[in-house]
């Protein structure tokens, strides 16, 4: 069950963006299991992908189809990751887009694919040829919640938001959606997501705009240490609403780009697979940023800080031993404070005297747990969300492929 989070009833429409879905067959029956969408001419793509070094099939097509290419179509399967299928996987993926560019009249490279599912399986084309006609001519600018839920796997929950803004008189749109539950340790973006906005905004430019708002969000999480072999996050401007995105507004555009990555990714934390706790680790003072990146993330993977938390367990020597084993080039444990919500435990490296178990007993009940570390050492801060690990997240991932 998800952590504090109701799925939004609404994602608004981006003018420009057309998305439909269908039960293919590809792994699962009787539901969703195929989404395409269609980009407006003329817009502006950008992405991200797994640094994994076993990437799937459909992510060294993106790569090489980016670089050449202005997209027109995405093209989005759950149940089937094709990961580690060699040339046989590569030619599926090559294939599937070939065949929805024969039908639309664009070229291959002009279409971007994407799976998530089981690795190690051969993607079979057929049940994508079948469907593609019949998704086609489903095409909406109002399929937003249908897409989010047609690309999730483990996940309880779709994921989606909507924001807006005005600019110069004119209302600009960002709509998003993700999917992720487990296999979840960013390492360029992660899982699948996928953002569009109507404003205008000029290829590098969007390409550097995703980089920061994903170092922020999406690169910001962690579920269990694993970075999945499939990550990709795509940000798409169709540049319908007139707005064009400069140096006067861009400030204004990245926030609103920045909450909507920092919902979707924090949604993959509150349905994390056996989630019952939704926890931020905040590090400031630090004397640089890999330094407090390195300690939010020491902490945020630990499986014993990790089981305490389910445990609701005020074990604050499972944080301290996270804390102190992190790779970083010098830590000063005698400058470091430490609080449990608005409980401090340590002072200057030591138990504050006036800390009780059943203060930290009343922090770790909670539903939402912040733990915040002070080096006082610098001035670099970051923030970092992880779950607990629960019973469910054995089972879950040790029933996954049956």
């Amino acid at each position: 069950m998800a952590v504090n989070y109701t799925p939004a009833t609404k994602v608004l429409p981006v003018d420009g963006i057309r998305l439909s879905t269908h039960a293919a067959g590809i792994r699962y029956e009787g539901r969703d299991d195929l989404l395409v969408v269609e980009i407006a001419e003329g817009s502006s793509v950008a992405g991200v992908f797994t640094q994994n070094r076993f990437c799937a099939a459909p992510v060294l097509l993106c790569r090489e189809f980016l670089k050449s290419h202005s997209p027109r179509y995405l093209v989005v399967n759950s149940g089937n990751a094709n990961a580690v299928t060699g040339q046989k996987g590569l030619d599926a993926a090559r294939e599937i887009c070939a065949e929805l560019a024969s039908l639309t009249g664009v070229e291959t490279e002009q279409v971007l694919p994407f799976s998530t599912g089981v690795i190690g399986e051969q993607l079979p084309v057929a049940p994508f040829k079948k469907a593609f006609p019949a998704t086609l001519k489903g095409l909406s600018e109002d399929c937003w919640l249908d897409a989010a839920k047609a690309i999730m796997t483990t996940d309880t929950l779709p994921k989606g938001i909507s924001k807006q803004l005005e600019i110069d008189g004119k209302t600009v749109t960002i709509s998003g959606m993700a999917k992720g539950s487990g296999m979840i340790e960013p390492n360029m973006a992660t899982m699948l997501a996928y953002v569009a906005t109507d404003a205008q905004v000029e290829p590098a430019l969007l390409q550097s705009l995703l980089k920061q708002a994903t170092d922020l969000s999406f690169n910001s999480i962690t579920v269990d240490g694993d970075t999945s072999t499939n990550d990709a996050l795509v940000l798409i401007a169709t540049g319908k609403s007139g707005v064009v995105v400069n140096d006067a507004n861009q400030p204004e555009f990245f926030t609103l780009l920045n909450e909507v990555c920092q919902y979707l990714s924090q949604a993959i934390i509150r349905d994390a697979e056996g989630a019952t706790k939704f926890v931020t680790i905040e590090v400031d003072t630090a004397p640089d940023m890999e330094t407090a990146r390195e300690i939010a993330f020491t902490i945020a993977r630990s499986p014993l800080v990790k089981t305490a938390l389910f445990a609701s367990d005020p074990n604050w020597g499972r944080f301290l031993m996270a804390i102190g084993r992190a790779p970083v080039k010098s830590l000063d444990v005698s400058k470091l404070s430490l609080w449990l919500g608005d409980t401090q435990l340590i002072e200057a490296g030591e138990p504050v005297a006036t800390y009780t178990e059943e203060q930290g007993q009343l922090e770790m009940d909670k539903l939402e747990i912040t733990l915040r570390v002070s080096l006082n050492e610098g001035s670099a801060a970051t923030t970092v969300w992880t779950s607990d690990l629960s019973h469910d997240y054995v089972t879950i991932n040790a029933e996954y492929r049956s």
